[in-house]
C-alpha cells in the first residue's frame, strides 16, 4: 500500500470540501454508495464533515487563492524576521499579524454571506485563528492551502501544531486545492420594455398585505395609547395620594414632638409632686414622733 493517497480520493475530497456545507454529508454518502465495492469507498466514507469555520477557510483557499497565498507568504517571511528581534519590534511583527489576518478574515465572511451562509463572531474568531496558525506554522500553512480542513487550526507560536489531526486526509499536507475561477459573466443584451405583468400583480399584492399590516398596527397603537391614559390617570392619582400621606405624616410628626414636650413637662411635674410629697411625710412623721415623746 503506497503512503501517497489515491489521487483519485484527492480528488474526491477536494470536490466534497468545495460543497456547500449543508451539501458535505449527502454527496459524501451518495459518493460512497457509487464507489460500493471499489477500494475508496472505506476512505471516502471515513470523511468527515467541515466544522463551520474550516469550510469557511477551504471556501477562502478555493475562491480568494490570492489572499491565502499573501498570508502563507508573509507568514514565511515573518517567522525568518523574527529570529533576533527585541520586545519592541516582536509588539509590532505582532500587529501586523492581526491587521492582515483581520482583513482577509472579513473577506472570508463577506465570501461565506455570498456562499448562502452568515459567520458569527465566534465562527469568525476561529477562522482568524485558523490563518494566524498558518503565518505562524508551516505545517499548519501546508494544512489551510490544501483546502481539506475539517476543524479549525490554532497556534502558540511554542508549541508545534498538528495539522495532521485537523485535515480531512492527514497524508494530504502538501497537496495544494485548485483554484476555483468564476464563469464569466454573459454580456447585457438590451431587450425591449415589456410590462412586466408578474411583477405588478406582486407588487399590488405586497401593497395590499402592507395596508393590512398598517391597520393593525395602528389598531393596536390605538388600544396601547387608550391603556397609556388609563395608566397615566392611576400614576396620577396614587402620586397625589402619596403627597396627602407625606403631609399627613408632616402634621404627625409635628404633633409627636409637640407631645413629647408636654410628656416632658408632666414627667417634671410628676417627679416635682412626688418629691413634695415624699418631705410632707417625712415631716409628719417628725411630728408624730415629737407628739409621742412628749407623752402625748
Amino acid at each position: 500500500m503506497s503512503d501517497e493517497p489515491a489521487p483519485e480520493l484527492l480528488d474526491i475530497a477536494a470536490e466534497l470540501y468545495g460543497l456547500p456545507l449543508a451539501d458535505f454529508t449527502p454527496e459524501r454518502d451518495a459518493r460512497v454508495k457509487s464507489l460500493k465495492g471499489t477500494p475508496l469507498a472505506g476512505p471516502v466514507k471515513a470523511l468527515k464533515k467541515p466544522s463551520t469555520a474550516a469550510w469557511v477557510v477551504n471556501l477562502l483557499v478555493r475562491y480568494e487563492t490570492e489572499q491565502v497565498e499573501q498570508v502563507i507568504s508573509v507568514g514565511a517571511l515573518l517567522r525568518e524576521a523574527q529570529t533576533g528581534m527585541d520586545a519592541a519590534q516582536l509588539r509590532e511583527l505582532t500587529k501586523q499579524r492581526r491587521q492582515l489576518t483581520a482583513a482577509v478574515t472579513t473577506r472570508a465572511r463577506g465570501l461565506a454571506r455570498e456562499h448562502g451562509l452568515r459567520v458569527t463572531e465566534a465562527v469568525a474568531t476561529q477562522v482568524e485563528a485558523t490563518l494566524t496558525a498558518a503565518m505562524i506554522d508551516e505545517s499548519a500553512a501546508q494544512a489551510v492551502r490544501s483546502g481539506l480542513l475539517v476543524s479549525a487550526l490554532a497556534a502558540t507560536g511554542v508549541d508545534a501544531v498538528n495539522a495532521a489531526s485537523a485535515v480531512a486526509l492527514p497524508d494530504a499536507l502538501g497537496f495544494e486545492v485548485p483554484e476555483v475561477v468564476p464563469p464569466p459573466r454573459e454580456p447585457l443584451r438590451a431587450v425591449p420594455d415589456l410590462p412586466d405583468t408578474a411583477a405588478l400583480d406582486e407588487a399590488r399584492e405586497a401593497l395590499t398585505e402592507a395596508e393590512s399590516t398598517l391597520s393593525g398596527a395602528e389598531e393596536k397603537r390605538d388600544k396601547a395609547a387608550s391603556a397609556f391614559k388609563d395608566v397615566e390617570a392611576r400614576s396620577l392619582q396614587v402620586k397625589s395620594e402619596i403627597e396627602d400621606l407625606r403631609r399627613r405624616l408632616a402634621d404627625l410628626e409635628s404633633a409627636a414632638a409637640d407631645v413629647d414636650d408636654e410628656l416632658t413637662e408632666a414627667e417634671d411635674a410628676r417627679d416635682s409632686a412626688e418629691h413634695a410629697v415624699t418631705e410632707a411625710a417625712a415631716a409628719r412623721d417628725s411630728a408624730a414622733a415629737e407628739v409621742e415623746r412628749l407623752g402625748g
